[in-house]
């Protein structure tokens, strides 16, 4: 029998809620996933297409390294709740925008919110795992601090996107 003293870090309750976060930022990433592949997606051949390509790459390679820093913790990924929140990301694309067949205005500027308040868990997550960087082995301080950079970079364009949105959807004279 394995006494408490014996037991590795992620087998102590700490661990477990560890990884009930981790797990809970991955079903986050899932959703990032999903919603910027279709913000890029929805702008081919128009303005930001590249930008919002690269960021929808960069939102994937982020959830690998999530995946990749779990797995070296030792964490298992917990499928339901990815799959839950990609679903519930789905749904959200539903919303109505004040039109029916077109793309409003206003969604690029919804998502792209819903995009930098993602990318900003995304962040706090990375800061997380930098606070416990000294204790714990498996997590590298360096690599973390490159995540959030990456994330700050892309808060900082979502932003850019938003504010662009925003002036284009309130300040055109155009209904929405």
């Amino acid at each position: 029998m394995v006494t408490a003293s014996e037991r590795t870090p992620m087998e102590k309750p700490a661990g477990s809620f560890l990884a009930i976060y981790l797990n809970d930022h991955l079903a986050g990433a899932a959703a990032g996933v999903g919603r910027s592949r279709a913000l890029a997606q929805a702008h081919r051949g128009r303005p930001g297409e590249e930008r919002l390509r690269r960021l929808a790459e960069e939102i994937a390679a982020d959830r690998g390294a999530l995946l990749s820093i779990m797995a070296s913790l030792g964490i298992p990924v917990r499928h339901y709740k990815s799959i839950a929140m990609s679903v519930a990301e789905r749904a959200g694309r539903l919303k109505f925008n004040g039109r029916l067949k077109e793309r409003s205005p206003l969604t690029d500027m919804v998502e792209y919110e819903f995009l930098r308040l993602a990318v900003e868990g995304k962040a706090a997550g990375w800061r997380t795992l930098l606070t416990l960087a000294d204790r714990t082995p498996d997590l590298d301080a360096g690599e973390l601090e490159k995540l959030l950079h990456r994330a700050q970079t892309q808060i900082d364009l979502l932003e850019d996107l938003r504010r662009s949105a925003a002036a284009d959807v309130f300040t055109s004279g155009r209904p929405a």
